[in-house]
């Protein structure tokens, strides 16, 4: 005869270890499950009772509170806490309880009576609408002190809502009469979701690939709330970069004619209004919002659109606190990377959209960035998947169920040599690293690291941007050799490319280098474009037959909204070291409309940082897959020795065996000239 203790110890030990050795383990079927043994455990049932909030009904976003009724369960069966002090008292792990076997684990037991006295305390007689809804998406609530996810259940308006929430995108809607143009299905699902989180006063991320038409959606969801109530609604306010207020405008006018605008803009803007019509819509910038933050904060706007809301990634950036103190009754951002390089840019994203539903961010990154990161917890990674999931609506151009009439997209790496003159300058900027970099550390440190890198960067592409000099040009680069090869085949075969550079000063000598190979100058897109220029220079490439058919851009002021279909190459001249950043670029071309394939060449030297960069970059796409990499920082966190390894020229690297003077003996001139008005 064992003793509850012993037999305690058997089930949870012994018998495992027996059947390990081989030994034949019988235990009664009411503790096969140690086992068997009716398990005690927590639960809460959230929104049975209404709850008297202290704000309005009709508040927007996760303010409000949903009621929470904790109790104990044994098996199947409600039990009560004086039951299960009764059970406790008797300070056994096994215990016969009317009939039923109980498991009391001790650790089980502390946490259990860790709940009960939490929820007899003040505020665990509700949660708030966010903890609410994590916890019913999740199927598990939890308490501090308590490591063990207690149960959830949902009753009343409460569970309706959410049964609500979890199917929104398959909702029948009808397209709106006055929007001009035909929704595709897809889109008609984004309609419905979209209404869906309006109507039930939340928010999310429009996270759809590029060029499948989230303006549009908001657009028909903008026409949609005025045909629900044409003489009352307030204004909704659309906050976008400052390059795509044209495109809003002319999507305005081709889709929605019907709908008030007002472009909150310039230099010689005057003050906002305090009233609009009924539905209009408040066209208006970052820069604005952030200089007049609190102008923007104290209006009570219908909607927030926040447009290319990667923008705000930076959670502690001016803008993005500036856009976090917007009030909407419902809010939206749109955005084709809602992760690029580190989770946190999705809770700086996602607190646009829903503001406080991932917690703060230090309770984020503890809870979710660190284990998911540091340690790919696939529980973590799983559970804020659940979490997410309704407020985020992801769509891919690669998925057939979506879109079928999209051609195809073929990505390839252009492989390209070094010429002496640039591998001698390369070699140079490395051995200088040693000395720069000794004695430094900190802000000091990651800053010379990054100009080590541009510095590289430069002379992978031509020598004469390190340099800081004009041409000539041509035989001094094998990468812009291999560009003008490739272009002047496009030209050859009376089709048309963009060509992205993150350079201002490299587009410049390709325009004069290309004029000269091709013997049209290409125009060149670029941060100091005027809007007035770059719609002409957008319309001009797309309709007229007889424009150049090479346009250069600048990846930052060119790698959003722009619609370039004509284009059926991109060249990635050199690489902005994201993947999220760059495949943004490439939709510049690959989007509805076009019609046929699109070829992608990303420039790559060998032998260089370039090479072993673009091994690692892949790794970096895995993230966003995950859980629904712009910049370089995460390299300056090397130390000295993988910071060698990743910039040191490659011994067995190839280079050109001549320069454009056709000498391959003897040290190359710019050497000496590096020495001397290199920084």
């Amino acid at each position: 005869m064992l003793r509850p203790t012993e037999a305690w110890s058997f089930l949870t030990r012994g018998a495992a270890q027996l059947k390990e050795a081989g030994f034949l383990v019988h235990i009664p079927e009411a503790l096969a499950d140690f086992g068997g043994a009716k398990r005690l455990r927590a639960k809460v049932r959230l929104g049975a009772r209404s709850v008297i909030d202290s704000v309005p009904e009709t508040q927007a976003g996760l303010d409000g509170t949903v009621s929470a009724d904790w109790s104990l369960m044994l098996g199947d069966d409600a039990l009560s806490v004086e039951d299960f002090a009764q059970m406790a008292s008797l300070k056994h792990p096994l215990v016969a309880w009317k009939g039923k076997w109980v498991a009391l684990d001790p650790e089980t037991l502390k946490q259990i009576q860790t709940v009960i006295q939490a929820s007899r305390g003040a505020g665990f007689e509700s949660m708030t609408k966010g903890e609410a809804l994590a916890a019913a998406l999740t199927g598990t609530a939890r308490i501090p002190g308590v490591s063990e996810a207690i149960e959830v259940e949902v009753a009343g308006d409460f569970g309706a809502a959410l049964e609500d929430l979890k199917v929104l995108p398959d909702k029948p809607i009808t397209q709106p009469a006055s929007f001009q143009g035909q929704l595709r299905p897809y889109q008609l699902r984004g309609l419905a979701w979209l209404e869906g989180l309006s109507r039930l006063g939340l928010g999310g991320i429009l996270a759809d690939d590029m060029g499948l038409g989230k303006t549009i959606q908001v657009l028909a969801l903008l026409l949609h709330r005025q045909e629900q109530n044409s003489q009352h609604g307030p204004a909704t306010l659309l906050v976008c970069p400052t390059s795509l207020l044209g495109n809003w405008e002319r999507e305005l006018a081709k889709f929605a004619p019907s709908l008030p605008v007002f472009v909150h803009h310039g230099n010689n803007r005057d003050r906002l209004p305090a009233t609009f019509k009924p539905h209009t819509l408040v066209l208006t910038t970052y820069g604005v919002v952030r200089r007049e933050a609190d102008t923007f904060a104290v209006h009570p706007w219908g909607m927030v659109v926040v447009d290319e809301a990667q923008a705000i990634k930076n959670a502690g950036s001016a803008q993005a606190k500036a856009i976090r103190k917007l009030r909407g009754n419902f809010r939206l951002a749109l955005t084709g990377t809602p992760i690029e390089n580190r989770l946190t840019e999705l809770w700086a994203i996602m607190s646009a959209g829903l503001p406080g539903y991932l917690g703060s961010e230090s309770q984020f990154k503890e809870r979710f960035a660190t284990p998911i990161e540091k340690y790919r917890d696939p529980d973590a990674a799983n559970e804020l998947r659940q979490r997410i999931g309704p407020f985020i609506l992801r769509r891919l151009k690669s998925d057939k169920s979506i879109i079928q009439d999209l051609p195809e997209k073929n990505e390839m790496k252009v492989f390209t040599t070094l010429s002496r003159e640039q591998a001698e300058l390369y070699q140079y900027r490395v051995e200088k690293m040693d000395e720069e970099l000794d004695a430094v550390s900190g802000i000091e440190r990651r800053g010379r690291i990054l100009a080590l890198l541009t510095h590289l960067k430069q002379i992978c592409n031509h020598p004469s941007q390190f340099l800081k000099a004009q041409g000539p040009y041509r035989g001094r680069s094998g990468k812009l050799d291999r560009l003008t090869e490739m272009l002047e085949e496009v030209v050859e075969a009376g089709e048309r490319a963009i060509v992205f550079t993150q350079f201002k000063e490299m587009g410049d000598r390709l325009q004069v280098h290309l004029q000269e190979a091709l013997g049209f100058e290409p125009p060149f897109l670029h941060g100091g474009t005027t809007r007035e220029g770059r719609d002409e220079l957008v319309r001009s490439f797309q309709e007229d037959p007889d424009s150049a058919p090479v346009l250069l851009l600048s990846l930052k002021a060119g790698g959003v909204g722009l619609n370039l279909t004509a284009a059926t190459h991109v060249f990635h001249f050199d690489r902005w070291w994201n993947p999220a950043v760059e495949d943004q670029a490439t939709d510049r071309t690959y989007r509805i409309g076009q019609t046929k394939n699109v070829q992608v060449h990303k420039l790559v030297t060998i032998g260089t940082l370039e090479e072993k960069i673009d091994a690692l970059l892949e790794s970096k796409r895995d993230l966003a897959d995950r859980v629904v990499g712009t910049g370089e920082g995460w390299l300056t966190e090397l130390d000295d020795d993988a910071l060698r390894r990743l910039v040191a020229l490659d011994p067995d690297a190839e280079v050109l065996d001549t320069d454009e003077n056709g000498d391959d003996s003897g040290p190359h001139p710019a050497y000496r000239q590096a020495r001397e008005v290199a920084p």
